[in-house]
């Protein structure tokens, strides 16, 4: 399933990442991330760095790329730039920021040619639910994540103690984010989204990030060419955009400064878990668990949108995975990623606090999973419909075209498969006696064309 960001930002859910050969790694953005944004190239001196670099492992639209980078380009002129930025200076001086801090922010800023061409050739890159966790909760990732959890354990204890959020589910986060701080990004975020908000496409949004990294500057949190991370906006070792820095960042270290850039992630883990805090995390509760289904279950009776309480899905024949009873942590809902082919999960409300952070569910499940790897837990024992592919988002908005044809839609084209398309795809299966699990797959789509 796939929701829209909030400032509906968001582009189409593509899990876009080529597999690695060298150890995987991560990059996010908690809230307001523009579509398809690719990762900021990563400078490779030496054999050593390049097995030691990890990949950005996002499931929003976005290429992985390792590889040397090529010198910048020496900035031309720009006149329009230039009247851009003296009318933004009256705009942000009005909303409180003083003048020295503008021009220090700046100084020598120019249009980022580099920026321009990411935005502009974002082109969709889909994978599969389970390639995509093949890299997000690859082995080397939970090793690696195990390995950052023993070296921050006491003040991972601490923070988990302050705001009540499980510390595995932080260094997950922070695993997929920016490979444990290997892939912070090394892009001026002033001039980069100057130069987003200057070309027009999503000014009021980046100019709203502006403003907010300006109010960042002026408190003193960091030095204006210190503020460094993503080509579009996304800031330190968990990846927050300005204005959710400015809601959620927090000075665990107490030394004066909410300092996510640093070698040191303190502050940006204990950022992390206050950003889960403010958007409703309940401790002790899972994010989901692996169950098994038993014949003849009422697929009707899954999706997000539908949520009882254990004894409802206990009475039902629902076993953990492991066997066990469905555990009681609250309403919780019963949510086939992959159809009923795949590995069928029991979602809690801390599934939904995780899609604050990114509404992907390919993203949320791999936070998940990697939390519980992190912490000693199995692999999912489940099998996945391997000989599937993703649909393109074409494919995705013929599939809505052609249900909305056939009656079984009454919603957007717009290539977002999000509870709308998949009630339709469940409609049209139970219509021609297929089992209803609402998965939009290739198989639907070929169904439909033949219809």
């Amino acid at each position: 399933m796939r929701r829209l960001l909030p400032a509906c930002l968001a582009g189409l859910l593509a899990l876009a990442l080529p597999a690695a050969a060298l150890p995987p790694a991560a990059s996010l953005r908690p809230e307001m991330r523009p579509a398809a944004d690719s990762l900021p190239r990563v400078t490779v001196s030496s054999q050593a760095t390049r097995l030691a670099v990890a990949r950005s492992l996002r499931p929003l639209t976005r290429g992985t790329v390792v590889q040397v980078a090529a010198p910048a380009p020496a900035p031309a002129p720009d006149a329009g730039f230039a009247a851009w930025t003296r009318d933004f200076r009256a705009r942000a001086t009005a909303q409180g920021i003083s003048g020295d801090t503008f021009d220090r922010a700046f100084d020598g800023a120019t249009v980022n040619a580099r920026v321009l061409e990411r935005d502009r050739n974002q082109a969709e890159f889909s994978r599969a639910l389970w390639e995509y966790l093949d890299s997000a909760v690859s082995d080397t990732r939970v090793a690696n994540g195990q390995a950052a959890f023993e070296r921050h354990r006491d003040i991972l204890a601490r923070i988990e103690r302050r705001y009540g959020v499980e510390a595995e589910v932080v260094v997950a986060v922070w695993g997929l984010e920016s490979a444990y701080g290997a892939m912070r990004g090394e892009t001026d975020i002033i001039a980069a989204m100057a130069t987003l908000a200057y070309e027009g496409r999503r000014r009021d949004f980046f100019e709203e990030q502006l403003i907010a990294a300006l109010r960042i500057l002026q408190a003193g949190d960091v030095g204006p060419r210190q503020m460094v991370g993503s080509w579009a906006g996304a800031m330190g070792h968990t990846q927050f955009m300005p204005t959710s820095y400015l809601e959620h960042a927090v000075d665990f270290d107490g030394n004066g400064r909410r300092n996510i850039w640093s070698d040191d992630p303190i502050d940006a883990l204990a950022s992390t878990a206050n950003y889960l805090r403010n958007h409703g995390w309940t401790t002790g509760q899972p994010w989901g668990m692996e169950v098994r289904l038993p014949e003849g279950f009422d697929y009707a009776l899954t999706g997000e949108r539908v949520k009882r309480d254990a004894a409802f899905w206990n009475a039902r024949g629902v076993r953990l995975a492991s066997g066990g009873r469905v555990p009681d942590h609250g309403e919780a809902s019963i949510l086939l990623p992959a159809g009923h082919r795949g590995v069928a999960l029991v979602i809690y409300d801390n599934f939904h606090v995780i899609e604050r952070y990114n509404p992907a569910d390919a993203y949320v499940i791999a936070v998940g999973h990697l939390s519980d790897r992190i912490a000693g837990g199995p692999a999912f024992g489940g099998s996945w419909p391997r000989g599937d592919r993703a649909l393109s988002l074409a494919e995705r908005e013929e599939l809505q075209r052609r249900l909305a044809q056939g009656g079984f839609h009454r919603h957007n084209v717009d290539g977002i498969v999000g509870p709308e398309t998949i009630e339709s795809v469940r409609r049209f299966q139970a219509a021609i006696g297929w089992v209803p699990d609402g998965y939009a797959s290739l198989r639907v789509l070929e169904r439909l064309r033949g219809s």
